[in-house]
């Protein structure tokens, strides 16, 4: 009996620990942080799902290559955003908000050289939304990881603006 007290015990103060540290890892994240998180979480799981459609609504072949482009960068900078929040104590969604899903249904109702148009323009405005908020997240942010992953993104989102920019509506 002795022993299984001693094990309750540690394992109790193992717990007490654990939660320390998860509690104290939490309180680096600051509500500048979450509504980083929040935003950015939305609008790279829209330029995925958007690359997609893309893919397969583009006239253009030089827009479902962007689509193509878009998707598989996004869904990397997502898994990598989703780890990071997720280790900080972070809620991460999985499905689109009621904006964004809009966005996507009414971006589906187009084809043709209107989805391109749409499609280019959009994307540049979701591009310079994020990226304002990753360029503030990297001088700003309170959370160390999310501050380098905000950095090193706000690179990404730069040369796909770049890239969207030479194309012609």
């Amino acid at each position: 009996m002795p022993h299984i007290q001693s094990a309750t015990r540690l394992c109790i103060a193992a717990a007490l620990s654990l939660a320390g540290v998860l509690a104290a890892e939490a309180a680096t994240v600051s509500d500048e942080d979450k509504a980083f998180v929040a935003k950015v979480s939305q609008g790279g799981m829209y330029e995925v799902e958007l690359g997609k459609l893309a893919e397969s609504k583009g006239a253009r072949q030089d827009i479902k290559d962007q689509g193509n482009t878009e998707a598989h960068d996004h869904g990397l900078v997502g898994e990598k955003l989703k780890s990071i929040a997720t280790g900080a104590g972070l809620s991460f969604p999985e499905t689109l908000n009621p904006e964004f899903q809009g966005r996507l249904d009414r971006m589906k109702g187009l084809s043709g050289a209107a989805f391109d148009s749409a499609y280019v323009k959009d994307m540049k405005a979701i591009h310079d939304a994020d990226g304002a908020a990753f360029a503030k997240e990297a001088k700003g942010g309170t959370n160390p990881d999310l501050k380098a992953f905000a950095a090193e993104t706000h690179r990404i989102v730069q040369r796909h603006l770049g890239e969207l920019g030479a194309k012609t509506n």
